[in-house]
């Protein structure tokens, strides 16, 4: 595998993929037959709980220019959004939530600004072990509750609080910073990931990568724009 990497794709020097390949095949050659057995449950099981894990045994081919459009295409509906509609539209409540249009809005634009910390995390947790990752999601998943009331208020305090104009500010600061993000990474670490709460919102999975988290925001927009009452 580490030899028919590309560069763009995070490829070591040439000498590494030969120097673990000896390494493995020598002492395949001297450790006692009766070892063999013994060795190859362990391997077995080894891929096995590599493999139990969503998307840890393929590579995906992401195509980032498509996530870039999606990104440009959320940031202008959003800014129109807020151009279009009266106070009087944005004082309506929404369909389905218990917030009005503009913490709604607010609350769209949410999905954007944790990116930074989504992915942060994400980094983290692919250098731990499996297990870790697992535990975390299932602690962040026995606190739902609280998680809710947070997510609640935060979204009405933002767009109460927060100006039309700063709101659109953010938006096309942060999907800026996301643009720049997206151009620095490559398919090795776009397959990176770790396991997620799955009660904590519709869109995330018991696994999921950094090219997922780069879909959520939009996916998470999309959602939400449908529950608007500005007509």
């Amino acid at each position: 595998m580490a030899w028919t990497l590309t560069r763009d794709e995070g490829r070591p020097p040439r000498i590494a993929p030969v120097a673990g390949l000896l390494g493995g095949l020598v002492p395949a050659f001297t450790l006692p037959g009766s070892s063999v057995p013994a060795g190859s449950l362990v391997l077995g099981a080894a891929i096995v709980n590599f493999c139990r894990l969503p998307d840890r045994c393929t590579l995906e081919v992401v195509d980032k220019q498509a996530v870039h459009e999606d990104f440009e295409r959320a940031r202008a509906t959003f800014r129109a959004l807020l151009d279009d509609a009266t106070d009087r539209q944005l004082r309506r409540r929404s369909n389905g939530t218990r917030w009005n249009n503009r913490q709604l809005l607010f609350h769209m634009l949410l999905g954007f600004l944790i990116m930074r910390a989504l992915l942060g995390l994400a980094r983290i947790m692919a250098r731990l072990p499996n297990w870790v990752g697992r535990a975390w999601a299932g602690v962040l998943n026995a606190g739902t509750k609280p998680f809710d009331v947070v997510n609640f208020l935060g979204s009405w305090l933002g767009g109460t609080a927060v100006s039309r104009r700063t709101m659109v500010v953010l938006c096309d600061r942060t999907i800026a910073a996301l643009h720049q993000r997206l151009d620095r990474e490559n398919q090795r670490s776009l397959a990176q990931g770790m396991p997620y709460p799955t009660r904590w919102d519709p869109f995330f999975r018991e696994f999921m990568t950094v090219a997922d988290l780069y879909r959520f925001p939009v996916q998470h927009f999309d959602f939400h724009r449908e529950q608007l009452s500005l007509t």
